[in-house]
């Protein structure tokens, strides 16, 4: 079925979900389910929520079914839709539960709607479905990435005051809104209250503590929570390094860059373009351009493509210097990566016809 929504032939996918019988898989409540989520999640609800109405007498609809169609609407960012089909939801005698509520709320977080978020709230209260960690996490975050910084505190102790206990991503998401206004201090508070409550900080714990420590330019605090996050066995990835690299090319600290990939690549942590990229902007900012050609040529090598922002930024940055030998071999490089653009293009046509 999702290959046949995949390519767009509605009516492939609910002929074979009309035929699952035929290979002994009972039509039911769990079946319908299957196909409107696939629908959706192909961003085509509107065709999910016509053939619900088709279904709805044969197949008695569940609360999930009901989730399913409001996720989906949501994702289309059509929330009056969204907001109707939960109106259908009662009429089918079924009530909102908090993952209903809470889709609908991080939709509108997303329009960053938060007057209409905090109605939601209210109204969670009131019909007794009162919101969770993961509601309010949701709404605290979206404020910090809002900058509404007191806003989010005050999400805070709204949920301390109705008892709900915060888990290690509402933890996280504190860690990055104190960190992100510079309370440095509040958030290193926050860190240390988690092992106090029991709650061991895991890789998004120490990657949003790296990243707003590399924000600040902090370097010895950054690299001690590093180390900390090692002998904690808690293994770095990509956004461990990320900001870390980023910091050493503002900071010009080349041998310590050098240490850092050296370091992904012996824990099996392979850069990608969005890594390369980040270290050829960055060096040709910091006036490091001989590290960010070979960065340029190793990204190549490795069959990724460079962004081509990345490219005329180290262009331009070699023609102001006069650096035409290296200017002319970024080129041939560009032009190498453009082959394999084609020939990857060239080869998916192949494939889907």
């Amino acid at each position: 079925m999702r290959r046949y929504t995949g390519a767009e032939k509605w009516t492939d996918a609910v002929k074979t979900f009309n035929r699952l019988e035929e290979f002994g898989v009972k039509v039911d409540t769990a079946a319908m389910n299957a196909l409107l989520d696939t629908l959706c999640k192909e961003r085509r609800t509107e065709h999910a929520w016509d053939i619900f109405l088709d279904l709805k007498n044969r197949i008695p609809p569940a609360p999930h079914t009901f989730n399913v169609l409001i996720h989906g609407w949501c994702k289309a960012k059509k929330l009056e839709e969204a907001e109707w089909t939960m109106e259908e939801m009662r009429r089918h005698g079924f009530d909102p539960s908090v993952i209903t509520y809470t889709i609908l709320v991080e939709a509108y977080c997303l329009q960053r709607d938060f007057r209409k978020v905090d109605d939601l709230l209210d109204e969670m209260q009131k019909r007794g479905c009162p919101p969770n960690v993961i509601t309010y996490t949701i709404v605290m975050h979206a404020l910090g990435k809002a900058k509404e910084t007191q806003e989010a505190f005050r999400i805070y102790d709204r949920m301390k005051a109705t008892g709900c206990t915060p888990d290690v991503a509402f933890y996280n998401s504190l860690i990055f809104i104190h960190g992100k206004t510079g309370q440095l201090e509040s958030a290193q508070d926050i860190f240390q209250e988690m092992a106090k409550n029991g709650y061991a900080p895991n890789v998004t714990t120490y990657n949003t503590w790296i990243s707003v420590v590399c924000e600040h330019l902090q370097e010895k605090k950054a690299f001690k929570i590093f180390h900390e996050m090692e002998e904690a066995n808690c293994k770095p990835d990509l956004q461990t390094y990320n900001p870390l690299l980023k910091m050493c090319c503002k900071l010009k600290r080349l041998k310590i860059l050098s240490y850092l990939v050296d370091d992904m690549l012996k824990k099996d942590c392979s850069p990608d373009l969005g890594t390369y990229t980040l270290l050829v902007h960055g060096l040709c900012k910091a006036g490091k351009l001989e590290r960010a050609c070979q960065f340029f040529e190793e990204m190549v090598e490795k069959k990724l493509i460079p962004k081509y922002t990345t490219y005329i930024l180290l262009l331009d940055e070699l023609e102001r210097v006069h650096k035409n030998e290296e200017k002319k071999r970024i080129q041939e490089l560009m032009m190498k990566a453009e082959s394999m653009r084609q020939l990857g293009r060239r080869s998916r046509m192949q494939d889907e016809t």
